[in-house]
């Protein structure tokens, strides 16, 4: 037995005794000798074997920042595909897309998707908007009173400004939007957090914000986060007005590429996506209009450390689809126009990606490397590029998925897939 085990058996007979608690082993011992007795304690208390939970490549005391009472490491496979062109403002490059994952196919039936764009000569994609929320709820006594709170905040929107970003030297708020409900006010403030996912950063500034608004007008604030931001739920309100990063990709992929790679048409392509992402996602009352984009943007998420929980926004998207016959495409230097032999038309829209390349779990070693393999770890020049970036691949690649997908259904090979890659 090492020093550490013994240590940590002590450690644990500690804890089974009462003598410790769990989330008081750090200030005894370091972060590993931690990590060690809360496994020995599992070992015990369950019918576990924690073993390969222990066996972890990163130091315990760099995850400090991201997780309490640790006990190890939860690996997942990682697979890539690429890959995949993409013409982004802050991404214009081959990229490969690293993606953490247990479900078999989905790495396979993205890569196809890549191969598909790339071959068509690659995504276009743009972030059209940005912007981190944070929305406390004040008390007030009618609505008389709340709609004097409102008028308040669109006129002071400057003080709240200086106010929130003197918490922050990278945040700034972008504007403060109220709404009066009752005797409840809410206020939806928005930042520039740069390559920060900003959640934090957010929540820290809006409380600074909320005080003045406390101390100016009537109202009393009763949570710093009154579910109008919206956080890790499906919200309306995300896919209209956009939470994060509001990006989008598009693909003109020709018809003899769409029969080579998918083995179907641009029709048929088309006509399940109408079916089943418009029509079947509209009758099920779904906020996303799409087949499957969290698929990717979770596997992405898992390979670079973005807040995992942030899934629920992300598979806020609208994917359509155009089969495109006789298109005319122009000879900028004759003027002429020919007809070409059509293609397949095809873009996703995410309203609420939430990334960042710097901070939370972007640091921990394996996800600090995910980011490098796409280029785009830590702060970004200028500032905010990065995030950008990241945000532009996730849709290309979500577009990749859905295409792969919606032609495996257009082609009745969705099953046989599966069945063959033994999943």
């Amino acid at each position: 037995m090492t020093d550490t085990d013994a240590r940590a058996s002590e450690l644990a007979d500690e804890v089974q005794s009462g003598e410790l608690r769990l989330y008081e082993l750090e200030s005894h011992a370091d972060a590993e000798t931690a990590a060690a007795a809360r496994r020995e304690l599992l070992r015990r208390e369950t019918d576990a074997d924690p073993d390969a939970i222990g066996d972890y490549t990163f130091d315990a005391t760099d995850a400090e920042p991201n997780v309490e009472n640790m006990v190890g490491a939860t690996q997942l496979p990682m697979g890539v595909a690429g890959p995949l062109a993409v013409h982004g403002d802050a991404a214009d490059d081959d990229f490969y897309l690293p993606l953490a994952t247990t479900e078999g196919a989905l790495v396979a039936s993205v890569n196809r998707g890549c191969s598909a764009i790339t071959a068509a000569g690659g995504a276009n994609a743009r972030v059209t908007k940005r912007g981190m929320t944070r929305a406390p709820v004040f008390r007030v006594a009618d609505v008389t009173e709340g709609a004097e709170v409102a008028e308040w905040v669109q006129e002071h929107e400057d003080e709240l400004a200086t106010a929130a970003e003197s918490t922050t030297s990278h945040g700034k708020l972008l504007d403060v939007e109220p709404y009066v409900v009752g005797d409840n006010v809410y206020l939806r403030f928005r930042y520039d957090t740069k390559d920060a996912m900003g959640m934090n950063m957010a929540t820290i500034a809006t409380g600074e914000a909320a005080e003045l608004v406390e101390s100016e007008t009537p109202a009393e604030l009763v949570a710093l986060s009154g579910n109008l931001c919206t956080d890790k739920k499906p919200a309306a309100i995300n896919a209209v007005e956009g939470r994060g990063r509001t990006v989008t990709a598009d693909v003109r992929i020709p018809r003899e590429t769409v029969e080579e790679r998918f083995n179907t048409t641009p029709e048929a392509i088309e006509e399940a996506n109408t079916r089943k992402n418009l029509v079947g996602s509209a009758k099920a009352g779904s906020l996303g209009f799409n087949a499957h984009a969290a698929n990717v943007v979770a596997a992405v998420f898992l390979a670079t450390g973005q807040d995992a929980a942030q899934v629920v926004e992300g598979s806020n998207a609208i994917t359509t689809v155009e089969a495109r016959d006789g298109v005319r495409t122009s000879d900028a230097s004759s003027g002429s126009a020919d007809e070409s032999a059509g293609e397949l038309y095809a873009s996703v829209n995410l309203a609420s990606l939430e990334v960042g390349t710097v901070g939370g779990g972007t640091k921990l070693p394996t996800q600090a490397e995910g980011l490098d393999v796409l280029g785009f770890r830590g702060g970004g020049d200028p500032a905010g590029s990065n995030a950008d970036a990241l945000a532009e691949v996730i849709a290309a690649g979500a577009l990749a998925g859905e295409l792969s997908l919606l032609a495996a259904l257009a082609s009745r090979h969705l099953s046989s897939a599966h069945a063959e890659l033994g999943r």
